[in-house]
């Protein structure tokens, strides 16, 4: 059964990755729902974000396909309830739609969005939060005048304690033993 996953891959900072993991996932037919690409805290590496829908035993294999790449470090798979996750969104809407009686005071209010900018012609509103409430206020706003929506890709950070660095160290380890990796004093 298919079901939302997020994969977080851990980079060096090369060109040309980003093609090479969509070539993965073209591949097996699998859909990018949502895609963010951002420094990380280890200086150097790089952190994608990547939300597909598919089944549990395809999103391993994919992940196992992404870990033998040579810029990837470290890729690791989750499902929704094992990340804090949220999304930004910005509508922009028509003051005028927006100024007859309380609505602006009661979407603010009611779904915890933020003003940016007032304009007469227009305003721009900030959400941020899951896909969903992204979408229902999304909707609450289209009748007043949606002039523009953009919403930007999933950012997660994981609920596990063990971090990059800690996977970074025990890989340096395990590589600096290896008989390949130990220079030959004869």
């Amino acid at each position: 059964m298919k079901q939302e996953f997020t994969i977080s891959l851990f980079t060096e900072d090369h060109i040309g990755i980003l093609s090479q993991i969509t070539i993965i996932l073209t591949r097996r037919q699998i859909n990018i729902e949502s895609i963010t690409a951002s420094e990380s805290a280890v200086k150097g590496v790089q952190m994608l974000t990547l939300v597909v829908k598919t089944t549990a035993e395809m999103v391993q294999k994919v992940a196992r396909q992404m870990q033998k790449l040579v810029d990837v470090l470290k890729v690791f798979v989750h499902t929704s309830d094992e990340i804090i996750y949220q999304e930004i969104a910005l509508y922009k809407v028509t003051t005028k739609g927006l100024m007859s009686g309380n609505i602006i005071d009661n979407i603010v209010r009611t779904y915890h969005a933020r003003i940016l900018e007032v304009s007469p012609e227009y305003m721009v509103i900030e959400k941020t939060g899951h896909k969903d409430e992204i979408s229902e206020l999304l909707r609450h706003l289209e009748p007043c005048g949606l002039l523009q929506f953009v919403r930007s890709g999933r950012v997660a950070i994981t609920r596990q304690v063990k971090e990059l660095n800690a996977y970074l160290q025990e890989m340096d380890a395990a590589n600096r033993f290896k008989p390949e990796n130990i220079e030959s004093y004869n």
